[in-house]
């Protein structure tokens, strides 16, 4: 099972997401950017969902520290996000972001084909050696 590490602040948003992604998904979850920058490194997710509105530090800067770390810089991040404005996607993907998704999540086929394609390309860097 892919583990995928959440990063929503927003406890309705959590759940909604969790519910949607949980039979699929071993998910582990942020509610800050500070904490999804050290679940990133400790616990080795394959992908990242970030919400880009977080209470410590944004998403963006968060995004920017674990692509900054060579330990976790290939983990791709999805940048979730509210802001559908003009100028957001390049936003999220000049800070280090590999795809973005507006919220709330209406289209989950789209988004479980990012998550695959993502995951898929980024290869087996974060395969613990010491499992299974």
């Amino acid at each position: 099972m892919i583990k995928l590490l959440l990063v929503e602040d927003n406890e309705i948003n959590l759940d909604m997401i969790q519910r949607r992604l949980r039979k699929k998904f071993d998910i582990i979850v942020a509610r800050t950017g500070l904490e999804a920058v050290e679940k990133a490194k400790s616990d080795s997710p394959q992908i990242i969902l970030m919400d880009v509105g977080l209470p410590d530090i944004d998403g963006l800067e968060a995004t920017r520290r674990i692509k900054a770390d060579p330990a976790t810089a290939k983990i791709p991040v999805i940048a979730l996000t509210a802001q559908a404005m003009a100028g957001d996607r390049e936003n999220t993907l000049a800070a280090g972001c590999d795809e973005y998704e507006p919220k709330p999540i209406e289209d989950l086929p789209r988004l479980l084909g990012k998550i695959e394609a993502l995951v898929a390309r980024s290869g087996p860097h974060d395969v613990d050696p010491t499992a299974g």
